[in-house]
């Protein structure tokens, strides 16, 4: 693995403090880039305690970039912390995974999450196969300065009843060329309706995306992936002909990262072979991956082919030392860059947005002895990038 330090370590910046002795703990980050209104979203759980079990809120700070002057290095100046979704204002239910996807013909954030009944635990759903969890999204048309009410999508989705528990993604969702939104997801298979093993946790994990193809209005979900696979994100690619694919990158229990790709914007999935430049961590963590254009320097075909960039923790042990990968050829599983490690250290959870003009943003769990001392961003260039895993040994 690389072990190389981010040049701009000095650039990172807390955007979320956690403070155990005052019950306020940050986990789960969510990112989005707001490119009509030029404002970066950020999103975050805010708990009592580490416990999943604790969230009360999901909370968020907005972001304007200012360069310097110098340097052309930008940084992000944040607002202060809002409440989006409250506990209290759910009956009971506790909002979990914040998911933010953009539709671009009405300029509306759709910010969705799952609600989870009192303090149930998803190993316990798990244990028995009953679903406890909701499907919810609010949306916003100002950049998150107000809000709509809650829509429940539960009872619209047949599939659910059959599931032991869910979750959407957590980070972000997209909406393709043809207008597709995509929001990425994972369920737990329930069996305890159908054989007498309640209690053996045979729920098995796929990754699979809820998706709408009309703005928004009516929403369905896309079949599962075949290989056994939990959180995930998408992002649209397309190669040097025009072809485009929905590309997914989702949690293992170890080994290496599931990938898959779909040419039916994500009803039908593929899985790829493993590739083993992107390791998975211990039980593992969760992981980010957006596209975004293909920069100056390629031979140009007279297309657009879109690239990825993907971050997760680089051990295989434990959840420390982030890194960020570069894949300029998306269906090619060996075409993985070694990582550029952005934070050294404890690292978890994290998640990606593309700012244009070759800049990124990376929001990230981090600290000094533990992942969740902080949520964190980091802006760094495609030069950057593509400088740093070349110098990879």
């Amino acid at each position: 693995m690389g072990n190389n330090v981010s040049s701009h370590y000095e650039d990172q910046g807390t955007v979320f403090l956690s403070n155990e002795d005052r019950n306020e703990v940050y986990r789960i980050p969510a990112l989005f880039y707001d490119r009509d209104r030029k404002v970066l979203m950020a999103f975050a759980e805010k708990r009592r305690t580490s416990n999943d079990a604790s969230t009360e809120a999901l909370v968020l700070k907005t972001g304007k970039f200012i360069k310097d002057g110098t340097t052309q290095q930008p940084i992000i100046q944040w607002s202060e912390s809002t409440n989006v979704v409250e506990k209290k204002h759910l009956g009971g239910y506790r909002p979990m995974n914040p998911c933010p996807v953009y539709e671009t013909s009405s300029r509306t954030l759709f910010l969705f999450f799952i609600c989870i009944e009192g303090t149930v635990s998803e190993s316990c759903q798990r244990f028995f196969g009953y679903n406890k969890a909701r499907l919810c999204y609010i949306t916003t048309a100002d950049a998150g300065q107000t809000w709509s009410e809650v829509t429940d999508l539960t009872d619209k989705q047949p599939e659910m009843k059959t599931w032991a528990t869910f979750a959407v993604g957590p980070g972000h969702g997209l909406q393709t060329q043809t207008g597709r939104m995509i929001v990425p997801a994972y369920a737990y298979g329930s069996c305890s309706h159908s054989c007498f093993c309640i209690g053996c946790f045979c729920a098995i994990p796929r990754a699979l995306c809820l998706y709408s193809d009309d703005n928004g209005v009516t929403w369905q979900f896309g079949n599962t992936l075949e290989e056994k696979s939990v959180e995930c994100q998408m992002a649209e690619v397309s190669d040097d002909r025009g072809n485009r694919l929905v590309y997914c990158n989702a949690r293992n229990e170890g080994g290496y990262r599931v990938e898959a790709i779909s040419d039916s914007s994500g009803k039908e999935f593929l899985t790829l072979p493993a590739a083993e430049k992107l390791v998975e961590t211990g039980r593992g963590c969760q992981g980010s991956v957006v596209s975004f254009p293909a920069q100056p320097g390629r031979a140009d075909s007279g297309q657009e082919p879109q690239w990825l960039l993907y971050t997760h923790p680089t051990s295989q042990s434990k959840r420390t030392d982030l890194g960020v990968y570069l894949n300029r050829s998306p269906q090619d599983p060996h075409a993985w860059s070694k990582p550029w490690i952005i934070n050294n250290g404890p690292s978890a959870y994290s998640d990606l947005a593309y700012i244009d003009e070759g800049w990124f943003a990376c929001l990230m769990e981090r600290g000094e002895k533990s992942e969740i001392e902080q949520i964190a961003y980091n802006v760094f260039s495609y030069d950057q990038v593509i400088q740093n895993v070349e110098n990879v040994s």
